[in-house]
């Protein structure tokens, strides 16, 4: 028989052993946080222009780097369930234009950016007249058929909370072969340097001016400086949407990767009214 005083040193070293155990994993996901957070405000994504090393939502033209973005050391977790539907058939468009279109929408007009995606409708509320050469060009690139078939490659989940989209190419490298000039920078709604909930922008390669087809969808504050064109905001039902993108969480487990969610853009089409 084990002896009361046995029994006591027992529970005591159980004890002992759990709070070691509590204390290392809270050690663990401080450095975890902590090198999430830096890493993803350092990011760089798509570009059509050089290769540029610096920014938060930003593009990489150079494609034998695009894998080496993001390193923070952390361990995959489980992944979520697919909350999304197959995508529709089809390719995505490989063309590219060397100018950017001229400017042909009706400034004082309303539009709204519709993305018919495998994990429901998200409607945008455009912004034309702040923003004319991007939604000028969003017009432009919808008719063509460019962001139809197209993965939405990115989601954030610690630091920075958004999803971003626009790339054929799916790898964060693609672009439509112009760039687009940065407008809005001053909109009302970026205070003390957050995007809110809702906001639509443009990713860019951290150089003035260098936007292309990449945009990302803000589904939770966040902290940014403000160098990201703000061109439109999701409806509530579209925010639904990607509230339950952000749920299924991202393929790295560290906050910064590919959606566990299969989003892709069936069709996407901007509209006037």
């Amino acid at each position: 028989m084990v002896s009361q005083e046995q029994r006591r040193r027992q529970l005591a070293r159980e004890k002992f052993l759990r709070q070691q155990q509590r204390r290392t994993e809270a050690r663990r996901k401080s450095r975890t946080r902590n090198s999430v957070i830096a890493s993803v405000l350092g990011v760089v994504l798509v570009g059509s222009g050089a290769l540029y090393a610096t920014g938060a939502l930003e593009q990489d033209d150079d494609k034998t780097n695009a894998n080496a973005e993001v390193t923070p050391s952390a361990a995959p977790t489980g992944k979520a369930p697919d909350p999304c539907d197959k995508p529709a058939e089809g390719k995505v468009k490989t063309e590219t234009w060397e100018k950017e279109p001229a400017v042909a929408i009706d400034k004082s007009a309303k539009y709204t950016l519709k993305l018919d995606t495998t994990c429901g409708g998200i409607d945008v509320a455009l912004k034309a007249s702040a923003a004319p050469h991007t939604v000028n060009s969003f017009d432009f690139l919808a008719k063509k058929g460019y962001f139809d078939h197209s993965k939405c490659h990115r989601l954030t989940t610690n630091g920075i909370y958004v999803l971003q989209c626009g790339d054929p190419t799916g790898t964060g490298t693609g672009g439509p072969g112009y760039t687009i000039p940065d407008e809005n920078l001053k909109d009302k709604s970026l205070k003390d340097n957050i995007y809110p909930a809702g906001t639509v922008a443009m990713a860019n390669t951290g150089q003035a001016d260098s936007g292309g087809s990449q945009f990302f969808l803000v589904y939770q504050d966040s902290q940014l400086p403000p160098s990201y064109t703000p061109f439109g905001t999701v409806s509530d039902a579209g925010m639904e949407v990607l509230k339950k993108i952000a749920d299924a969480g991202e393929n790295t487990g560290a906050g910064d990767g590919a959606p566990n969610a299969t989003v892709v853009i069936d069709k996407a089409t901007v509209t006037e009214s």
